[in-house]
């Protein structure tokens, strides 16, 4: 991979938004958090895709009834047996 593709032209806005910031705000980050200006861009996009890209794979599709019921079957055998000692809920 060439060096062309590992760089990226970043054109700063006239004043400080919600859809970007001035220089003058990426040098005071920078200063403040004691890293590079480079080091401020890479950490606000790490932040940003932590909140924007899902955290895991979406699933293939609904479950079929098979499956449920294979599920409920599975369970019914883990669930616990006996007589209950105390009953508990959240909204008494």
């Amino acid at each position: 991979m060439s060096l062309a593709n590992d760089t990226l032209l970043v054109k700063f806005r006239p004043k400080d938004t919600r859809f970007g910031v001035t220089r003058r705000t990426v040098k005071a980050l920078a200063r403040e958090l004691g890293v590079s200006e480079t080091q401020v861009v890479h950490l606000a996009l790490s932040k940003f895709a932590e909140e924007a890209l899902p955290a895991y794979a979406p699933d293939d599709a609904p479950l079929t009834g098979k499956q449920v019921a294979a599920l409920r079957k599975d369970s019914k055998a883990r669930l616990p047996t006996g007589k209950l000692l105390d009953r508990q809920s959240l909204f008494a």
